[in-house]
């Protein structure tokens, strides 16, 4: 059955209590043998579902009618909720989401892990949870995804600046106000876009690869310095010059005003070379005293308070007496080395972008800080004996990787490194299980704490403190 085609009667449901959230965020409904995962639904809704995909022993569906609202459900404040791809979670009050947050994690851990949560704390909630987000990136499209109350294409204005919508990598949804980051973001955007407008000056298309304005990104800082970078496809000067002209006169306090030329098919802009138009090549962040250098380039934690409560978790889980020799991989521009740097005798940071680190030495560097070491390189072919040899044995190792966690040559050189202290630091609970599982060899989990660093959606951040057994 699973094979053929359902009839329309096949595809409805009626009467659907949703009773659980998926990882992917979706809600959660059993019927029968069936496991039913329903967009836009969360737990205590009952529903009426139509089966958008069916195999042998899951489905996925859409609400055609809500019966009976959780007691979880709020009304959405964004009025782009539901159409665009981020803040999923809107329709849920936030200690709920918290709730199913934590929750996640702990299954994540005891399910894939075989791990004993009982050393879990409460979840951390993020103090603000909305314009938290210090980068936002968006792109401009001669197709403008239409939704139900546009109507008909006729007549109306195709060219968009905005979010990709979900599964659709050449439509994009035009954005009014975005609840993500703080102003003058949205008066950047809509600004530039009503500008281009007047000006006629052709957007991208995404398929055939042609129009001037490409992207737009913006980043902020709890400094509250500004940078503006805008994309274009190809070095039109008299485009450039009156694009960016405008921006510098309707936004004078910019720190940082910037432009690129990529040519390329692909949007990322890291191997792009940066046009500083005003103002310096970078911004500032601040954190507890230090300063970290940011460009259009740099990564750094996109919620900059909730990451400032992370990392101090991950430095009270080590419990530095002074004197420790850290090993911090997945250094990226070396944060969180540089963060912990004041507490112990050294940081050894390694990271695979090499412009990650040389970040990461400049941010060293401006605040004065002598006791760290930064090294590029894939982290399986760094972290040798000989490179513990020369450094020495790590007392504490404190690892963040990416959401696709660690080697498995990696883990294997943590087990014979054998230090006395590993907090994890997380993106995804599943893959930090599967790595959790394989180093409970030699270590035993003492302490974990989720962190929200992105409310409205169903990501979490986790932190684990392992110690050495015996």
């Amino acid at each position: 059955m699973s094979r053929r085609r359902l009839t329309a009667e096949q595809r409805l449901l009626a009467g659907v209590s949703i009773v659980d959230i998926a990882e992917g965020g979706k809600g959660v409904a059993k019927v029968d043998d069936l496991v039913v995962f329903v967009d836009k639904a969360i737990p205590g809704d009952v529903v009426d579902v139509e089966l958008t995909r069916k195999k042998r022993n899951f489905a996925e569906a859409r609400v055609r009618q809500l019966n009976a609202s959780s007691p979880h459900r709020v009304v959405p404040f964004c009025d782009h909720f539901g159409v665009c791809g981020g803040c999923k979670w809107q329709h849920m009050e936030y200690p709920a989401q918290l709730t199913y947050k934590q929750k996640s994690v702990d299954e994540a851990l005891t399910r894939l892990g075989k791990l004993d949560t009982s050393a879990m704390e409460a979840i951390l909630p993020a103090p603000q949870t909305r314009y938290y987000r210090n980068k936002l990136e968006y792109t401009f499209s001669n197709k403008r995804w239409l939704t139900d109350v546009d109507g008909s294409d006729e007549g109306l204005e195709m060219r968009a600046l905005g979010f990709h919508v979900p599964s659709r990598f050449d439509k994009i949804l035009d954005i009014e106000h975005c609840y993500l980051q703080q102003d003058p973001s949205n008066a950047i955007r809509n600004r530039l876009r009503a500008f281009a407008l007047d000006r006629d000056i052709s957007f991208y298309d995404l398929r055939q690869h042609e129009g001037a304005l490409r992207n737009l990104i913006i980043r902020t800082a709890s400094t509250g310095e500004l940078m503006v970078i805008v994309v274009f496809a190809y070095a039109d000067a008299e485009t450039i010059e009156a694009t960016m002209a405008f921006l510098q006169s309707e936004f004078p306090d910019v720190t940082s005003l910037l432009y690129v030329v990529n040519q390329k098919k692909n949007d990322t802009i890291f191997d792009q070379e940066i046009h500083v138009y005003s103002g310096r090549d970078h911004i500032f962040e601040e954190m507890e005293g230090l300063r970290f250098k940011i460009g259009a380039k740099s990564f750094y934690q996109t919620n900059s308070a909730q990451a400032y409560e992370l990392y101090k978790i991950a430095r009270d889980f080590a419990g530095f007496e002074g004197w420790e020799c850290v090993y911090d991989l997945y250094t990226g521009a070396g944060t969180i080395a540089n963060f912990v740097a004041r507490h112990v005798g050294e940081v050894i940071g390694v990271e695979y972008v090499p412009t990650a680190i040389e970040d990461a030495k400049i941010n060293s560097a401006i605040n004065g800080i002598q006791n760290t070491k930064f090294y590029a390189g894939d982290m399986k072919d760094v972290l040798t004996a000989d490179f513990v040899a020369a450094h020495g044995k790590p007392d504490v190792v404190i690892v963040d990787p990416p959401r696709a966690g660690m080697h498995a040559d990696v883990v294997a050189r943590l087990l014979e490194m054998e230090a006395p202290k590993l907090v994890y630091v997380s993106c995804n609970a599943a893959t930090q299980a599967r790595d959790l599982a394989l180093l409970a060899e030699r270590y035993a989990v003492r302490r974990i704490r989720p962190v929200d660093m992105f409310p409205h959606t169903q990501h979490v951040e986790n932190v684990v403190l392992l110690t050495l057994k015996g």
